[in-house]
């Protein structure tokens, strides 16, 4: 099975993770799109930031019963801080029937050669990339460091640039923020996930 993993804190998970996952998922050729959420760092904790259990919940329900849609924990299990070489190397020897690539927005393929171990996992695996909506201050430096088609992983063969991908201007920051101004954000959630916060009171 090919199966694509999407990185985050999904804090929370919001209509615009489940768009550019189901996208992937039925666009790309995977078979699955695995959301793996990213565990708190227990030496830096952030404010605002729901439990991991918390967060891996409202993904799970978020996705309800959509058989190319998984809820991940793996990280859970390992070393902090998280790697992503390392919980490639962890998948692979643990679904070794399986084909695992990258999800990954085309803010953090600027950054990849910042990632630990890069080149390994470029040479191992595939890149599915789709495009971001920048903030005014993003697009100036993204005009004072090139354009993507400029960036030399965009050129590689096993990066796929998803340019028809849907994208949406959703932050978890601001679904946050309006949240704690008791503002109405019921259509940037799915509906499992807004009445399991507003359940849990979280975010107030």
């Amino acid at each position: 099975m090919k199966v694509g993993l999407y990185f985050g804190t999904f804090n929370p998970i919001h209509v615009g993770h489940l768009i550019i996952a189901n996208y992937m998922a039925n666009f790309q050729g995977l078979d699955q799109v695995w959301m793996v959420v990213s565990p708190q760092n227990p030496l830096k904790e952030k404010a605002g930031l729901l439990s991991d259990f918390h967060r891996l919940s409202l993904v799970k329900v978020a996705i309800e019963e959509n058989p190319k849609l998984k809820a991940s924990d793996v990280e859970f299990k390992l070393p902090v801080p998280s790697y992503t070489v390392t919980t490639l190397a962890h998948l692979k020897e643990k679904y070794p029937e399986h084909t695992f690539s990258l999800i990954m927005g085309e803010d953090n393929l600027r950054n990849f050669h910042k990632w630990f171990n890069h080149d390994v996992i470029l040479k191992n695996h595939e890149i599915y990339v789709y495009p971001r909506v920048f903030t005014i201050q993003e697009e100036e430096e993204i005009r004072a460091n090139g354009t993507l088609t400029e960036n030399p992983f965009a050129q590689h063969p096993h990066v796929h640039i998803c340019s028809d991908a849907p994208v949406m201007r959703i932050s978890a920051s601001f679904i946050r923020q309006a949240i704690k101004e008791r503002k109405d954000i019921r259509y940037l959630l799915t509906e499992p996930v807004h009445q399991y916060i507003e359940e849990m009171h979280f975010y107030r």
